[in-house]
């Protein structure tokens, strides 16, 4: 009885699991119009319809049905860790660096190496670039 309690229990656990999804990711930005303009040009994320209409969020389309809301607030960490980032897969990486290249916007490799690609075990390519509050960003081929 205990045993198929168990695994009644893992099968709803499982379950409820499976109708979870990402809805959106919240970042603080201290300048919501130099953001804008970084996750909309460099990025090339497009903007969505944002409820508030306060001039303090923005709402991105990050796929999958969800969001990116950048949010201006006072106080925006100014030691940011790489380890702490967001990553989004392109589906032309060579594109999106030729891009980076073009508009002299900086990227790193994960050891730092400034115009340098990361090739990951798995054979992966990551770059890392900063948004204007220096959130870090990984931007790979895995689409």
């Amino acid at each position: 009885m205990k045993i198929l309690f168990t695994f009644l229990l893992l099968g709803i656990t499982m379950s409820t699991f499976a109708q979870i999804k990402v809805n959106h990711i919240a970042v603080h930005v201290s300048n919501l119009e130099e953001s804008k303009e970084f996750y909309q040009k460099i990025v090339g994320l497009e903007e969505i319809e944002e409820p508030f209409k306060d001039g303090l969020h923005a709402w991105y389309n990050i796929g999958g049905g969800a969001a990116l809301h950048i949010i201006e607030a006072a106080n925006v960490p100014t030691q940011i860790s790489k380890v702490n980032h967001l990553c989004f897969s392109m589906k032309d990486m060579d594109a999106f660096i030729k891009t980076l290249e073009n508009t002299d916007y900086p990227f790193e490799s994960w050891l730092g190496e400034k115009g340098k690609v990361t090739i990951r075990v798995d054979g992966i390519r990551q770059i890392y670039i900063q948004d204007p509050d220096g959130m870090w960003l990984e931007i790979n081929d895995a689409y």
